[in-house]
């Protein structure tokens, strides 16, 4: 039975199991370029598992689908399923696996599906698997690995196994990459929370650092869970590195989500808009951390500081600015930054944030716990602005901000890295909108949230860390009495101090051994 089906009988999951067996295979590929190989192989395995299902309805030729032709390739793309010629297809591909030449088989297959397939895919694919580094036995065992899992038939898209397998291992080569993976991964959890908040139901989504495109995926998924219509949706990116843009394009292709307003430039978003006319509904972002190379000598004079020039030392507030630039009037933007953007007044940074908070910009502010990224191990925040806070479906919060301190929240999934709990993301995103909502619940809470007003921001110097707001949450009282409390502590402590006393009794000695004259003191 194919892995999607099996049953676990321990805690590991199947796509730790994958992922263990596909890195043993990885011998001397750095991650980076591994990478592209194994995803490059699960998009062919899905795109192959879609058509082959398809083509034997077709050939048998039932329903609506009596007299129709199984090679005629506007069957498929009328059911948004990629065409797959005969020398791509995965049954081919796995019984070539032994052969010495497989890499340039794959390569050829993977040109051909481009071909077939050149108005969403052209110049996308991987075309690395014939390089001599690249071991031909192990590449054999990566095609017979991932031809044990069903990704692309009916019952595996809802059971989502390609999302999860995809997800996993993006995830895991961010991991291995460490700082280099994180510019083009966003951990999952983070995702969440910026959709829950944001809530892109319907209109214009951009993200111009877009990496692998988790941002979409998750708004898309987002409005799927809410019985919305993803044709009320459109997404814009712009990415600067082209092998990442690829990943995106492919990530984005193997969900069936439109990547043609995807664009890559190398100059990049600053440089080089690549939609320069765009007013989004919605920006979803995670830009570089205090990226001090971004050009910022070249742009002095853009058009796009409305709220003061960015230092050249740090882009944080030029993508605030950019993001802004590209809001409607009615848009909102969430993003993630280092929490210096929060305080820092070095090279005009606190007149930008305090333009920002008087043009009563800023919608809300979530403190992050420690050890989110993969990449970084610098503490983080979301930033939340809003055009339009006196929106009709809303309760007017004109002149007030949301705090929300959640540095204490999330659990470690690994030794490393930390992640939110459902409920965690339920409670974050759910506190935003009762804030917000007409006859809302919302109330301040000691330690986790409150909702100031310009004035008392103005008091802080306009400094935004959450915790200057919603202070120290109140210590709970356990059932143990002061007095019984001291008594333990005292006890303690007397054993801790005669236990030094024989410690030092016992260093004496063991130095009047060796010859050393020790007095008594």
């Amino acid at each position: 039975m194919a892995i999607a089906a099996e049953k676990q009988n321990n805690s590991e999951s199947f796509e730790q199991k994958l992922w263990k067996t596909a890195d043993k295979l990885r011998k001397n590929i750095d991650a980076a370029e591994y990478k592209h190989i194994v995803l490059g192989l699960i998009f062919l395995k899905y795109i192959s598992d879609a058509f082959e299902e398809l083509h034997q309805k077709l050939m048998a030729g039932e329903g609506d689908f009596a007299g129709a032709d199984p090679e005629d390739r506007d069957e498929y793309s009328s059911e948004n399923v990629f065409f797959v010629p005969v020398e791509a297809r995965w049954s081919y591909l796995q019984g070539q696996a032994k052969q010495p030449d497989i890499g340039k088989t794959v390569d050829l297959a993977m040109e051909a599906i481009e071909r077939e397939n050149a108005k969403r895919l052209k110049g996308i694919l991987p075309k690395v698997y014939g390089q001599q580094k690249l071991d031909k036995n192990s590449l054999g065992g990566l095609i017979d690995l991932i031809g044990s899992i069903v990704l692309g038939d009916a019952e595996a898209q809802a059971q989502d196994v390609l999302g999860r397998v995809y997800e996993y291992f993006l995830g895991q080569f961010a991991l291995s990459e460490g700082k280099k993976g994180g510019q083009f991964y966003t951990p999952e959890s983070i995702v969440r929370l910026l959709v829950e908040i944001l809530e892109p139901y319907n209109g214009r989504v951009f993200d111009p650092c877009c990496g692998s495109g988790g941002m979409f995926v998750q708004s898309e998924k987002f409005v799927k869970n809410h019985q919305g219509r993803l044709d009320n949706l459109s997404i814009y990116g712009q990415e600067s590195n082209e092998t990442t843009y690829k990943l995106c394009r492919m990530n984005l292709a193997i969900r069936g989500i439109d990547g043609s307003n995807i664009k890559w430039n190398p100059e990049g978003s600053f440089l080089n808009d690549a939609h320069k006319d765009l007013k989004a509904d919605f920006v979803i972002a995670n830009p570089p951390f205090n990226d001090s190379d971004w050009s910022g000598d070249l742009l002095a004079n853009d058009g796009r500081w409305q709220h003061g020039k960015p230092p050249q030392g740090n882009a944080n507030f030029a993508w605030v600015q950019h993001f802004l630039y590209h809001l409607s009037p009615t848009g909102s933007a969430g993003f993630v930054l280092s929490n210096g953007s929060l305080s820092s007044n070095t090279s005009g940074e606190g007149e930008i944030r305090k333009a920002l908070v008087l043009g009563d910009l800023v919608d809300c502010i979530v403190m992050l716990p420690t050890q989110l990224f993969y990449n970084t191990g610098i503490p983080a925040c979301l930033w939340f602005l809003s055009r339009h806070k006196n929106g009709s479906k809303n309760r007017d919060r004109k002149g007030e901000v949301l705090f929300i301190d959640a540095s204490e929240l999330g659990f470690m999934k690994t030794r490393s890295s930390r992640e939110f709990t459902e409920s965690e993301i339920s409670t974050i995103s759910d506190t935003y909108h009762e804030w917000k909502k007409v006859g809302g619940s919302y109330g301040d809470r000691k330690g986790f949230c409150k909702s100031a007003m310009l004035a008392e921001i103005e008091k802080h110097n306009f400094v935004l860390t959450p915790g200057r707001y919603v202070g120290i949450p109140d210590e709970v009282e356990d059932e143990v009495s002061f007095d019984d409390r001291m008594s333990d502590l005292t006890m303690a402590l007397g054993e801790q101090m005669r236990e030094g006393q024989l410690l030092d009794e016992e260093i004496r000695r063991q130095l009047l051994k060796v010859g050393f004259s020790v007095g008594d003191a």
